[in-house]
């Protein structure tokens, strides 16, 4: 009855270690079996594998639309960047093709340099005052003589003189004694140079006038926006220059602009060249062209 008492107290005892008895081996614990279906794999390590992803799968769904935004804005950028380029291009493009007879200018012929001054057509001047004066006192002895007023010897003289006179105001007599210009022959010049002087502009004006197509290169050279030219500029676009250039002033004064316009057109070339290596380096030929020829 003790043992069958013990034996129940053993039954309701929790699971205990296993107790050794001499003479027999030890009888483990019966282990409790598995209520429910559980991987073997404990709770903390699914709790932890729920949430883990692949490197790149979870993060790229949002990572791939802002990639695609920001090549969007680069393509963006890329073809206003061009169409700037290629607007620019063809702007400097028609400035070159409207401004090119600038080069064809003739400095000597323009700044005049064989103009005889105030001072040698004064002292011309003075001359053929006294060559008159000496054609007249000759020409009044011989009236004098015809009138009896002067001896006839005297008269004569006068005659004769008065002939010297004219001969000598001569230019193929003249030549033979002095190689000196006379006062008509400054004019002469004067005039000769101021119609050549014109029919140059006129041959770099053209039809369509050429300065005030160059004053749109003033961003370029500011010397060009000067207000001493905008009288210049106002009869270059009625097309009437060549003929208002009477004075070698206004000569020199056109000429002054077209040695600003000169430096503005090198400028202008070099940016156009310059913007060309830029297009061909993007690779774009249709913005990248050579200049129109010349006409």
């Amino acid at each position: 009855m003790a043992e069958n008492q013990s034996k129940a107290t053993q039954a309701d005892a929790p699971a205990q270690a296993p107790v050794l008895r001499p003479g027999r081996a030890a009888d483990p614990v019966p282990a409790a079996a598995p209520t429910d279906a559980q991987p073997s794999v404990p709770a903390p390590a699914l709790t932890g594998t729920v949430g883990v992803t692949k490197p790149g799968e979870g993060s790229g769904a949002a990572v791939a639309p802002d990639s695609r935004a920001g090549e969007g804005g680069d393509k963006t950028d890329g073809s206003t960047e061009r169409v700037v380029a290629e607007s620019r291009q063809r702007k400097l493009r028609l400035m070159l093709r409207q401004c090119d007879r600038v080069l064809l200018m003739d400095f000597d012929l323009l700044a005049m340099n064989d103009w005889p001054d105030n001072y040698t057509l004064a002292e011309a001047r003075r001359s053929r005052d006294l060559w008159l004066f000496s054609a007249l006192l000759a020409a009044v002895v011989f009236l004098g003589g015809l009138t009896g007023v002067v001896p006839a010897w005297i008269a004569g003289g006068g005659f004769g003189v008065f002939v010297m006179i004219l001969l000598l105001g001569m230019p193929a007599v003249r030549r033979i004694y002095t190689s000196k210009p006379s006062y008509l022959d400054f004019l002469v010049t004067r005039q000769r140079m101021l119609r050549e002087a014109r029919r140059h502009a006129a041959h770099l004006e053209g039809a369509d006038g050429l300065i005030w197509q160059c004053a749109q290169m003033s961003d370029f050279n500011p010397a060009l926006r000067n207000s001493r030219f905008s009288h210049l500029l106002r009869l270059s676009e009625s097309r009437i220059l060549p003929r208002q250039l009477t004075r070698r002033e206004y000569v020199r004064l056109y000429l002054i602009y077209l040695l600003e316009a000169e430096k503005a057109y090198s400028r202008v070339q070099r940016a156009f060249f310059e913007g060309n290596q830029k297009a061909i380096d993007h690779g774009w030929q249709d913005v990248a062209a050579e200049p129109a020829p010349r006409t």
